[in-house]
């Protein structure tokens, strides 16, 4: 089984498209970060980006994320 679920992942969103169009900017965003400051990831950025929307760290509002 799948963590988390991808039906917990949509309950963030308003479709599948919209997760998805979530998960890679916040992924985006973990990356750019962690080359800005020289961190080396302990996993991969979009692994990060999901666990932050299961865990309700981010959130779509009106066309933009928020943390």
């Amino acid at each position: 089984m799948l963590y988390p679920a991808v039906n917990e992942l949509e309950k963030a969103a308003e479709s599948r498209y919209a997760l998805v169009i979530l998960a890679a900017k916040r992924a985006r965003q973990i990356s750019e970060q962690a080359e800005a400051n020289e961190i080396e990831l302990s996993d991969k950025p979009v692994k990060l980006a999901i666990n932050d929307i299961a865990e309700g760290k981010v959130v779509i509002k009106e066309n933009a994320i928020e943390e």
